[in-house]
């Protein structure tokens, strides 16, 4: 597969929550909290700045990252590249601790 192939398969993937992750907005931040595994691990509490959690918002089985990544561009004022590096950055970090699980096609 080309560079340009697996490019374009990353952003088609479509991923979703996992139903045991609770959100909570404290003081204007929102927090994810696991309730599956240790309750008492407070390592495993996640803060989410605005645009992660834009982001966290339409990762709901439906959308791909190519469409989330058009929403993010016309929602905030980035560019491109920068959209496309946050986005992956994210949603690894949010895979490789078990928040989101990709949806088959």
């Amino acid at each position: 597969m080309t560079t340009d192939g697996l490019v374009y398969n990353i952003w088609m993937k479509v991923f979703q929550r996992k139903k045991d992750i609770v959100s909570r907005r404290v003081a204007g931040e929102l927090f994810l909290v696991p309730i599956a595994g240790n309750l008492a691990d407070m390592q495993r509490i996640f803060t989410l700045t605005k645009v992660a959690e834009f982001i966290w918002d339409r990762l709901d089985g439906q959308r791909s990252l190519s469409d989330i990544r058009d929403e993010l561009l016309s929602e905030f004022d980035v560019e491109k590249d920068q959209a496309d590096s946050d986005i992956f950055a994210f949603v690894s970090e949010l895979m490789s601790a078990g928040l989101v699980q990709e949806v088959a096609p």
